[in-house]
């Protein structure tokens, strides 16, 4: 019997599915000092982002011939060396993308309407400041109409423009390895495709009333030199990987009105420990929440389990 180490967790239709194929399924997390003493006792592990698979612990596989990230990136794991090593890698590169396509549009619809802001201040301030707080919010924008510009135009990049596309905005993407593409949307309920070609990250940079991050990897993708290219009040939103952004030249930029808010949902360290960044009024949170819906860990689950059953029965 072949034996998975689930070590992230795994969402419970695709561990039914699996041992119901056959497979000894192990959902206790094994540490990560631990893992190098404990690898070699299962055939297949599981991860999401929290455990690592460096190259330490690649060193000592044996048996195991499959590592599966659930999940779009795969920056925990070390995978042109896993693969040098015999080691199978995959991951699930579309099943949560709409799940971080509507966060980016959480984070911008509560930002154009300062929901972050008000949130903490009516709890305080709302019984004794209630007319000066309306007057505080009323300034907000539509974003229908406005430019959202897209760094990365891969599947969640994709499913970002559709969403923009279907309340009114513009699309302006870059991306060095995609020219094209056609986005099907349906509109009422007739499917309608638009396409889509990508332009120059400088158009991006200059046209964007609003620019989400969508990049592959940790990266520094928008450097200062990038902002000061951007309009002035531009939104930034970055639901993609930490780094891709340096948190200190954001807030620099927050702190200057160039710009008016950001949404974040990743960071450099996480746990973060940016007190600034963490009580800052222009900044909308979440703890990495972007994979992190019932829909997308179902359709992770399921490419999960098609994954190792074609493994073991190519």
């Amino acid at each position: 019997m072949k034996r998975i180490l689930a070590n992230d967790g795994m969402e419970n239709a695709a561990l039914q599915a699996l041992q119901q194929a056959g497979f000894e399924l192990i959902t206790a997390k094994v540490p990560q000092e631990e893992l190098p003493s404990k690898i070699n006792e299962y055939d297949v592990l599981t991860v999401r982002s929290a455990t690592k698979v460096r190259k330490p612990l690649i060193d000592v596989i044996t048996r195991t011939k499959l590592i599966i990230r659930g999940g779009v990136g795969l920056d925990n794991i070390d995978v042109e060396y896993a693969q040098s090593k015999g080691i199978t890698v995959k991951n699930t590169p579309r099943a949560s993308s709409l799940s971080v396509a509507e966060l980016v549009f959480a984070h911008l619809f509560g930002a154009v309407r300062f929901l972050n802001d008000s949130n903490r201040q009516m709890p305080v301030n709302g019984l004794s400041q209630f007319n000066d707080l309306k007057k505080k919010y009323a300034g907000g924008i539509e974003l229908r109409g406005k430019t959202l510009g897209l760094i990365g135009f891969g599947n969640i990049g994709q499913e970002t423009a559709k969403i923009g596309l279907g309340i009114g905005m513009n699309i302006s993407a870059f991306d060095p390895y995609v020219k094209n593409a056609a986005l099907k949307i349906s509109v009422g309920g007739n499917d309608v495709n638009i396409a889509i070609t990508t332009v120059s990250k400088e158009v991006v940079l200059q046209s964007s009333d609003f620019i989400s991050i969508h990049a592959a990897g940790s990266t520094e993708v928008l450097n200062a030199e990038d902002f000061s290219k951007m309009k002035q009040g531009v939104g930034i939103i970055n639901c993609a990987r930490g780094g891709v952004i340096k948190e200190h030249v954001l807030l620099e930029n927050l702190n200057a009105g160039k710009v008016a808010f950001a949404g974040l949902d990743v960071y450099e360290e996480e746990p973060t420990k940016n007190a600034a960044l963490l009580s800052h009024p222009k900044v909308s949170l979440t703890p990495h929440i972007g994979a992190s819906t019932k829909e997308a860990q179902e359709r992770i689950g399921k490419e999960v389990v098609d994954i190792i059953t074609a493994f073991f029965n190519a």
